[in-house]
This record gives structure tokens, C-alpha cells and sequence, in this order.
């Protein structure tokens, strides 16, 4: 069939070449198929899992990922099946995400998970959220079980309990950047450790607030577990409403233990084309065997409030600031267009960059100002490597409302006002990757070295087979990806270099550019925790910043 399309299409006369090529990259974009694993609750079963996974990969792969619903650790005992891949003697063989606790016993296990890692290639996905790969598949993941009507949480529960203002979050994630109807077509991946309410006959366990999650988002397949048993049933096609006018099919399956005595399926292969890159007809084209959709006469006025469902147009309109966000600034809806999505459950007083949070090194911080403040680097490179954060806990750039971004130009300016009086340009890199608070790195280099900047990162990006984008100057957080992990880079000549190709991305990336021997030539500095000085070196070096800055510094 390809071949007679193409054939057909060169027959064609006065075929320009530009749109021939332009023709031909559509039509293999639309066909590129991504592969990903999915398994059941390990329960501690982690040699037995990633042997397996190991055996798949070398037959059918490569697999991009592997994704774990249920619960993924089981005993005190068994958990020293990890020390293993944590200590390097073993590997997990792909890129492998979980999801969060489900018990009292199992939460125990994610109290000193660090920016989501437990070791090389094993990573938490956090409570709730959607993670975008770099191929563009979408997956929203919701950890846990729902919350009982009328119980009380404590601390320790936080991360085994979701509710409504979690699955709201959740959706509006998924449709904040969507302008209309017609423009939403699904997520690809959902995945849930509780079964959706409706799903068999029998409803225990089951969640509500689930199968609301899955009516409003559409996904194209949704995967649990907890039940210890595997079930598929046939396709059903979630109809039309206020946030798609087209009707989408979803495939829901759940997965067995891995290792169960029944042998029961507990691993799942996919191979399957983004959403966002398929065309629609292939969206909507129905199956013979397909089942009534189960959540169709559900009730879920509860969850949706006055005027959620009333209105078209309200779906597309201060989406952004969902769920928890939205409570904390008082957000009735069309208040404030804020869009801080929170990805992972972050305990502030434990974050080291939000400046409430006494993890906080105060003697490092230069200037305060509304949304931000300007502080040293830990580690610097050089006594003119400083950091501009977000005052509050926002994970990136891309996610800062308007009045902030205006701040964050404002303190962006001052420091190249600042940096040209001492004879130096600056450079402005944020990684927006195994990073859970914004962080953006300025650091000031001599002036005669400005033109080596951009060589030096085109250098660098080719050592680690990178591919950069070249924008203009940044002028919104609508310029950068709204989904996802990314890097970018701003330089002196004002233009933009980005990728979102995070897979095994290198942490240190910025700092391999800069102190390359192309450019600083101080490799010895790459590792920040090989630049830490004393206390005492600290606060002069922060006070001497701070006195050369004060003209340019406009908090004061």
C-alpha cells in the first residue's frame, strides 16, 4: 500500500521536490510506533521482573520504557532484592517508572526517594501527574487508592490517598494547553493502581473517582492492578462531550502479579503511534466487538461542581491553575490564569530551593524579589554563578503565569546589565529534568568568549548525540514545551537553544558545556559537589556579588 502511494504520487507531473519531502516526512511521522512495557504489582518481586523484562527486550525489543501499576514493593526482606541494582552490580534493563504506595507497609519504602530515583533506571513517578516522553506519548498516573468519605488523613497517608481536587488536577494538566474542543484527542497511557467503579459486576475496591478521570480524559489505554488477576476486556468508546467532539475508544486492562501461581498475565507489550500524531479518522474508526462504555448514566455530579459540565467553553478557560493550586490562592474559577500544575506530591518544608522551607541555605541568597529571589550556585563555577528560583514551589519556567514571567525578564535583565559592566555576557540554562523546583543557572563569562558560547554547546551536544533546537529569544513561558521534560539554553546573541530529547540525559550537561576546554577549560568543575567551598567563603563571595549588583538590583 505504501509503496503504490508513492508510486502513484511520483507519477504525479510537476511534483516539486520540497513538497514531496515535506509529504513524505508526514506521512512516516503519522507511522512511527513506540514500544512500552507494562506490568502488574511486583510486590517485591524485582529479580523475577526485571529478568523477565531482560528476556522481552532482547526478543521484541527495544522497549522505550516499562511501567509498573499496583503495588511495586512488598517485604522488609524482599526489598533487598534492590541492593543489588542500587549498589551497580545489577541493571535494569529499560527505563522503569512506578507508582506510588497503596499501603501503611509499602509507604515505608518511598520515605528517601530523592527527586523521584531509587537507583539507575528505576524511577517514582510521583502521586499524580502526566509525563510526556520524549516520542510524545502522553501518561497520566494516578498512585494509590481513593480516599474513604469522611476519613481523616495524616501525614503518613498523604501519598497512599487521592481525591477529587487530585483528579481534577489531573485533567485540567491534560487539557491546559488545548484551546477547543476540536483540538483534544486523548492521552495515550492512564495508569492507575484501583480499578475504575463499573468496570465488572462486582465493585469492590473500586474507585469512582477513577472512572471519572478516565470519562473526562479519553485514554487510549488504561492499565491497573491490585486485583491479582488479568482482565481485557473488549474496547468501549467514551462519547462525545464538552471537552471532545469526537467519540474515543479506550482499552482497559488489568494485570495480574508478577509471578502469580496461576500464571496469569502480568506483563503487557505495546507498540503504538502518539495520539497527537494520529489522524483522526484513525481515532474514530470502531471496532466490531467493541462493549457499551461502562460509566455511561454515571452520576458524577459530585465530583464535577456548579457549572463544570454547564458551559463549553469553561473546560478551555483558566484550566491551568487545577486542584490544589487553585485552593491555595482562593482561585474560584476565572479569577487568575495561573498554570502551576504540580507534577509530584512535594513536601515544601523538605524542598532545598522553595525559600519558606528551612532546608533552605539563607547565607547563599542575594535578592528577593515578589515570585523570585537571586542566590549563589552551590558549587559555582566561577564568583559570578548565580541562581534565579521561584520563592514558592514551581517546577519550571514553562508553567509561570504572566505577571511572574514578567519578574523573572525583570531579574534576567538586571543581570545582564550588571554582567556587561563587568565586562562579561551572560548565559541563562534551566533543566527541567530529575529537578522538582524551577532553577535557572546565569553564569557570567568574559566578553571576548561570547562567540565560543554557542560552538561549545554544539560540541558538546554532538558528544552526547544531542539534537539542539535554535529558537529567538525567549518572550513567553508559552515558548517553552508545556508537557514534559526539556533543556534550554539562552545566550548572549539572544537566541534560543532547546531539546526535549531527555532520555539518559546528561545532569551535568550545562556545566560539561562550560567548562569545557573550548571555553572555560576547568573540566575539573563539571561535578558541583567538587566546587564546595566553605561557609565562610560563601557569604563573602555572596556579599561581595551582592554589593556589585546593588545598582542593578531593582527589589531594593
Amino acid at each position: 500500500l505504501f509503496s503504490l502511494w508513492l508510486s502513484c504520487l511520483l507519477s504525479i507531473e510537476n511534483v516539486k521536490t520540497n513538497d514531496l519531502r515535506t509529504t513524505f516526512s508526514a506521512f512516516t511521522e503519522m507511522d512511527i510506533k513506540i514500544k512500552i512495557l507494562v506490568a502488574g504489582d511486583v510486590r517485591g518481586r524485582f529479580r523475577q521482573l526485571f529478568q523477565r523484562v531482560e528476556s522481552i527486550n532482547k526478543k521484541a525489543g527495544p522497549f522505550e520504557i516499562l511501567l509498573c501499576v499496583g503495588e511495586f514493593f512488598g517485604t522488609v526482606e524482599q526489598s533487598d532484592e534492590l541492593i543489588a541494582f542500587k549498589n551497580g552490580n545489577k541493571h535494569v534493563p529499560v527505563p522503569t517508572y512506578i507508582l506510588g504506595p497503596c499501603s501503611k507497609e509499602t509507604a515505608q519504602f518511598y520515605n528517601n526517594i530523592q527527586d523521584g530515583e531509587i537507583c539507575s533506571n528505576l524511577t517514582y513517578l510521583g502521586k499524580r501527574g502526566l509525563y510526556t516522553l520524549s516520542s510524545g506519548v502522553k501518561i497520566v498516573y494516578l498512585s494509590g487508592l481513593e480516599k474513604p468519605e469522611k476519613f481523616k488523613t495524616t501525614d503518613d497517608d498523604e501519598n497512599i490517598y487521592f481525591d477529587k481536587d487530585d483528579i481534577l488536577s489531573i485533567r485540567n494538566s491534560c487539557i491546559v494547553s488545548k484551546s477547543s474542543a476540536s483540538d483534544y484527542k486523548g492521552v495515550d497511557v492512564l495508569l492507575t493502581s484501583q480499578w475504575p467503579y463499573g468496570m465488572m459486576e462486582e465493585n469492590q475496591n473500586a474507585s469512582k473517582l477513577i472512572s471519572f478521570l478516565c470519562k473526562e480524559i479519553k485514554p487510549r489505554y488504561h492499565f491497573c492492578g491490585l486485583n491479582s488477576k488479568y482482565y481485557e476486556p473488549a474496547p468501549f468508546r467514551i462519547p462525545a462531550d464538552q471537552l471532545t467532539q469526537l467519540e474515543l475508544c479506550t482499552r482497559f486492562i488489568s494485570l495480574a502479579d508478577v509471578g502469580n501461581a496461576a500464571k496469569e498475565k502480568y506483563i503487557y507489550a505495546l507498540s503504538l503511534t502518539p495520539v497527537e500524531k494520529m489522524r483522526v479518522l484513525e481515532l474514530i474508526q470502531k471496532t466490531t466487538n467493541e462493549i457499551k462504555c461502562p460509566f455511561v448514566g454515571m452520576n458524577f455530579h459530585e465530583f464535577t461542581g456548579q457549572g463544570e459540565q454547564s458551559d463549553n467553553k469553561q473546560y478551555f478557560y483558566d484550566m491551568q491553575g487545577g486542584g490544589e493550586d487553585n485552593r491555595k490562592r482562593g482561585g474560584a474559577r476565572g479569577q487568575r490564569h495561573d498554570k502551576r500544575p504540580r507534577i509530584m506530591n512535594i513536601d515544601q518544608e523538605k524542598c532545598w530551593f522553595c525559600l519558606s522551607s528551612p532546608e533552605v541555605e539563607k547565607h547563599l541568597v542575594i535578592s528577593i524579589g515578589d515570585n523570585f529571589y537571586l542566590a549563589l550556585a552551590k558549587g559555582p563555577i566561577n564568583e559570578f554563578h548565580v541562581l534565579i528560583m521561584s520563592i514558592t514551589h514551581i517546577s519550571s519556567a514553562s508553567l509561570l503565569a504572566e505577571d511572574d514571567w514578567k519578574e523573572l525578564v525583570k531579574f534576567k535583565k538586571a543581570l545582564r546589565d550588571f554582567f556587561r559592566s563587568q565586562g562579561q555576557v551572560v548565559c541563562f540554562t534551566e533543566r527541567h529534568y530529575k529537578s522538582s523546583h524551577l532553577q535557572i543557572n546565569a553564569l557570567g563569562i568574559d566578553e571576548g568568549y561570547a562567540w565560543k558560547i554557542k560552538h561549545a554547546f554544539e560540541d558538546k551536544s554532538e558528544e552526547f548525540n544531542l539534537q539542539l533546537e535554535t529558537l529567538p529569544a525567549l518572550t513567553s513561558s508559552q515558548m517553552l514545551p508545556q508537557q514534559g521534560a526539556y533543556f534550554v539554553a539562552e545566550l548572549p546573541d539572544e537566541s534560543t537553544l532547546l531539546t526535549r530529547q531527555m532520555k539518559h540525559f546528561p545532569l551535568h550537561f550545562a556545566r560539561d558545556v562550560f567548562c569545557s576546554e573550548n571555553l572555560l577549560n576547568c573540566e575539573e568543575k563539571v561535578d558541583w559537589k567538587d566546587c564546595k567551598l566553605d561557609k565562610e567563603e560563601e557569604i563573602e563571595m555572596v556579599k561581595s556579588f551582592r554589593k556589585k549588583f546593588q545598582k542593578y538590583d531593582f527589589t531594593l
